[in-house]
């Protein structure tokens, strides 16, 4: 039968091994995914496999800046022990130095599986990108579990744009503006406020304005730019950047 590319980097990404073993173990099992799993780990070449199905639930984040670039991945692993050891950080600045200089776009399946066989535990690489532009804020948390980058445009300074990040880490904005907030999410919202307002005794004709208004607060709480500035609450982030624009902004979590 006809193996498909996808059915190849399937079987390489749970297994770690070569392109060519995955083809051919494919052919050999009919393109059955688990047979051919089960074949490889018989051959000893998929000791990676064996920790497929456990879950990543911590990790770390890290970001690699060049001349007009930043590049930022989340790289998860099953336990807190992995996720504070000086290899596995070390590793994924690595691996964020790869995006940087060869694109987003790059395959990294390789550095993961070894890094499984390595720390003895399943990692995921679990996103990645890769940025350009003259204005670029990056920022780490320091438990390396939370990364930023924002894109700026104006006149700004590396502490502004930096501190831009640090707000976007500290207060996880959903978008830029309230009017970015997409409606169907505002939706689901004023359903469980029409409750709450029912259940008050609320009557039928003020509850329109009470909504109105919810809806207001909740826009400008998610939006990046009416959020209150985190080193100065007294400032919105729009107050704070002046002229400065946000492009967009990226943040990863572990």
């Amino acid at each position: 039968m006809s193996i498909t590319l996808e059915q190849i980097k399937s079987l390489r990404e749970r297994t770690g091994v070569s392109t060519m073993a995955c083809k051919q173990t494919l052919e050999e099992t009919g393109g059955d995914e688990e047979k051919a799993i089960e074949l490889l780990r018989k051959k000893g070449e998929a000791k990676a496999a064996k920790r497929a199905d456990r879950s990543t639930n911590n990790g770390v984040v890290a970001i690699a800046e060049g001349e007009g670039k930043s590049a930022i991945l989340a790289l998860a692993c099953e336990t807190d022990f992995v996720a504070k050891n000086e290899d596995f950080v070390k590793a994924a600045k690595g691996l964020a130095q790869k995006v940087l200089e060869n694109g987003e776009d790059i395959e990294l399946t390789e550095e993961v599986s070894e890094l499984t066989l390595a720390l003895g535990e399943k990692i995921d690489l679990k996103d990645k990108k890769l940025v350009e532009g003259n204005h670029l804020g990056t920022y780490v948390h320091g438990n390396n579990k939370i990364g930023v980058i924002v894109k700026l445009s104006g006149e700004t300074e590396d502490e502004k744009e930096r501190d831009v990040a640090m707000h976007v880490a500290a207060m996880n904005p959903k978008n830029i503006s309230p009017e970015d907030i997409a409606d169907e999410i505002v939706e689901k919202e004023k359903v469980i406020w029409t409750d709450q307002l029912k259940e008050q005794g609320k009557p039928e004709e003020i509850i329109g304005k009470i909504m109105m208004g919810k809806e207001k607060k909740f826009r400008e709480e998610a939006a990046l730019l009416t959020q209150s500035f985190v080193k100065n609450p007294e400032l919105l982030i729009k107050d704070f950047l002046e002229d400065v624009t946000v492009e967009d902004f990226w943040r990863f979590e572990t």
